[in-house]
């Protein structure tokens, strides 16, 4: 393919030297005269493993050259990749000034051309920019046509530094962002060699795949340190404590607790965060991140409820399936499940709850007074099978599965609030 790059940085030369090193031409386009006349010189405007000797082939074969100037380079052009910076402006947001200019840039020069370019985004948008900014720009510009002129993609990148040329041919996964959620021709000849999980989704599913990523591994390293500062105060070793951590690839390095859903609760999380942050706070630890857990996991419970009755009206019926924490046990304490059962009593509605692992008068100990003094008419809200299949109801909320014990004719009314959609 003929492959247009704009913005030579980090991520675009890198993917430069990738792509041209499968055969296909690339031309670069970058607002740096001293970077364009760097490449055209065979020298590598950044330090990174392997680029260079890159660069060297593909300058050698004719397959890689570098402009200031789009020119008319677009010509015949099968694919335009848009790498260009996203800064941060002054109140956090991503400032979207070379994106638009470049947008415009690519729009004027395609509108003198013919024939239909696919171009892809990978710089870091905020998800709605395909639509509500770049698509703008090319209607503007390219006016009833643009639909036949282009194809917008949106393909974020996942580079480390130090690694950016494995990671390209190496990624953890593939995110192709179009209109319709489905394949690009000029995207699946570009990954036709690559071996990655790909996800053919929306625009917006894809412009937040970074946000998530990075936030996470934000997450990740803050907590790491947050743990690290604990073990410092109070003479641990962080070391030991990191190898134990990680051999656990069952539950504490899983997908188990990153699905969105329902919120934590139950006898050990958060006793056991509470019990942390008391104890950053008496060793001087400062645990910011771990101190804001609870009253995340709080805001997630209203959430959740204001999610569950949506739409429905004071007075309307509805069954709960699940009220322990877990499907298949009786254990209520701090279980997420009685809050929002509290919660739609004190709104007004009519509340059934199906959980046959839980016998009102079986209840013992710290379990008996928690559920009973959260939920003082247990007795006369917990249902049968047979109630709860036959009653009618105007939702029934899945709060764990138990709901895969019921036999229910109307799918419709369920909303699970184990799986966010």
């Amino acid at each position: 393919m003929k492959v247009i790059i704009f913005g030579l940085g980090y991520v675009g030369f890198t993917a430069g030297c990738c792509i041209s090193s499968e055969g296909h031409q690339v031309i670069g386009i970058d607002v740096s005269q001293k970077k364009v006349d760097a490449i055209n010189a065979g020298e590598a405007p950044i330090v990174e493993p392997k680029v260079f000797d890159m660069l060297t082939v593909a300058r050698a074969k004719g397959l890689f050259i570098a402009d200031t100037q789009i020119g008319g380079y677009l010509d015949g052009a099968d694919l335009a990749i848009v790498c260009v910076g996203t800064p941060s402006a002054a109140d956090g947001s991503h400032n979207m000034a070379y994106i638009a200019d470049v947008s415009r840039q690519i729009a004027l020069a395609h509108a003198e051309g013919t024939g239909k370019l696919t171009i892809a985004y990978r710089s870091t948008i905020r998800p709605g920019t395909i639509e509500e900014l770049i698509m703008p720009i090319f209607r503007s510009v390219l006016g009833d046509s643009t639909d036949d002129r282009i194809a917008i993609v949106y393909n974020p990148e996942f580079l480390r530094e130090g690694s950016a040329v494995q990671d390209y041919f190496e990624p953890p996964k593939i995110v192709i962002g179009t209109a319709d959620g489905q394949p690009n021709p000029a995207m699946e000849t570009l990954n036709a060699n690559i071996e990655a999980p790909t996800f053919h989704v929306g625009y917006r599913e894809a412009e937040v795949t970074k946000f998530v990523d990075n936030t996470w591994h934000a997450v990740k390293v803050a907590f790491a340190n947050e743990i690290g500062r604990v073990c410092l105060q109070t003479g641990i070793s962080a070391t030991q404590v990191h190898q134990i951590f990680v051999s656990d690839t069952k539950l504490n390095i899983s997908p188990y607790y990153t699905r969105p859903g329902g919120a934590f609760g139950g006898s050990c999380l958060p006793k056991d965060v509470r019990a942390l942050q008391y104890i950053g706070s008496d060793t001087g630890s400062n645990l910011h991140l771990v101190d804001s857990l609870i009253r995340s996991n709080e805001a997630h419970k209203h959430a959740l409820y204001a999610y569950a009755s949506e739409g429905l009206a004071e007075g309307d019926a509805i069954l709960m399936a699940g009220l322990a924490f877990k499907a298949g046990t009786d254990d209520l304490r701090e279980s997420p499940n009685v809050d929002l059962a509290r919660k739609l009593l004190a709104a007004g509605f009519k509340l059934d709850i199906f959980d046959p692992a839980i016998a009102a008068d079986m209840l013992v100990g710290a379990n008996l007074g928690y559920a009973f003094s959260q939920l003082p008419t247990l007795e006369r809200i917990l249902v049968d099978r047979e109630t709860a299949q036959t009653r009618s109801y105007a939702r029934i909320i899945a709060t764990n599965a138990t709901v895969k014990e019921l036999d229910l004719s109307d799918a419709s009314l369920i909303r699970d609030l184990g799986t966010l959609p």
